[in-house]
């Protein structure tokens, strides 16, 4: 069903529909999906809920992950992913933008466009992705502070505060900052880069009745778990950040390669989405079907043999 359609969106807000995926029993499984055809794609392998990583929205504009997008323009990989699927998105807030303003903004902007919930981390500019080494913090009352402005500005976003503390800090500092931000508004905690089940436990023990996030990132310091395993380990939300940029990307490089070794994408053809599986997925005969003045297309079946 096509987003022009009136009765395409659900009337509660996304904060609220993605409030009610938590109340649930089990775990939530949200797929990273780095763009609007992504999205698709996950809703139909049946998730109900999506993820908008910083790692990926930045990689895909050919920029690191160090804290250089603008609200605006997350906003616009927002736009396309919620208004494609009409689910709630959790979206990477990084730090906020700024202090307590910046982040009242955020939470203002991301809601309009079409936000179910964001995670706000304890870095300092430049932030870092949560697995590598060195991340500077900030205070915890100022990231505390944060919170609550998330808190106070929000109409309906569910807000996740990240700790990336677990590092510098050890748990007893993570526990601790997650305790003073859960206390400042946060309606769950995401502690970052934990690299073991005993971390995994640990925190989740400390932290009862918290609904908790895990990040299962491929690369990284965590180790390979199943959604299944983390909810064992206590975690309600579990989230695959880069996976669907990092297998396009994949598959494009080889595609590039090919084209220059081959004279062309004949060797190829076989990899690729077909324009009938494209259309099936962007749902194009349900946009057509919208303006009767558009003739029906016809799908070419096979492409013209020389």
């Amino acid at each position: 069903m096509s987003y022009l359609n009136g009765d395409f969106f659900p009337e509660a807000p996304a904060g609220e529909r993605f409030a009610r995926l938590l109340a649930r029993p089990g775990i939530l499984g949200i797929p990273g999906t780095h763009n609007g055809q992504a999205a698709l794609q996950a809703k139909a392998a049946g998730f109900e809920a999506l993820y908008l990583s910083g790692a990926a929205m930045t990689a895909s504009m050919g920029l690191p992950d160090l804290g250089i997008i603008t609200v605006d323009e997350v906003c616009f990989f927002i736009r396309q992913v919620a208004r494609s699927t009409g689910l709630p998105v959790m979206v990477d807030g990084d730090t906020g933008y700024g202090e307590a303003l910046n982040v009242m903004n955020m939470v203002r902007s991301f809601e309009d466009a079409g936000a179910g919930a964001v995670h706000i981390e304890d870095q300092l500019l430049p932030k870092k992705c949560g697995h590598l080494n060195d991340k500077k913090l900030a205070e915890p009352h100022d990231m505390a502070a944060k919170v609550a402005a998330a808190r106070r500005a929000r109409r309906h976003l569910f807000i996740i505060a990240r700790t990336d503390a677990a590092a510098s800090e050890g748990m007893d500092g993570a526990v601790g900052r997650a305790q003073l931000y859960m206390d400042s508004g946060a309606d769950a905690i995401f502690p970052e880069a934990l690299n073991t089940a005993e971390m995994f436990r640990g925190f989740a023990k400390r932290m009862p009745g918290v609904p908790l996030l895990a990040n299962m990132t491929e690369f990284g310091r965590t180790p390979f778990f199943t959604k299944a395993e983390f909810e064992d380990m206590g975690y309600k939300m579990v989230i695959w950040p880069v996976s669907s940029l990092r297998v396009a990307n994949k598959a494009q490089e080889t595609l590039y390669a090919a084209i220059q070794r081959d004279g062309g994408t004949h060797n190829q053809v076989d990899l690729m989405q077909t324009r009938k599986e494209l259309y099936a997925t962007i749902d194009y005969a349900g946009y057509e079907a919208l303006d009767a003045s558009i003739v029906r297309t016809i799908v070419p079946v096979a492409m013209p043999q020389r």
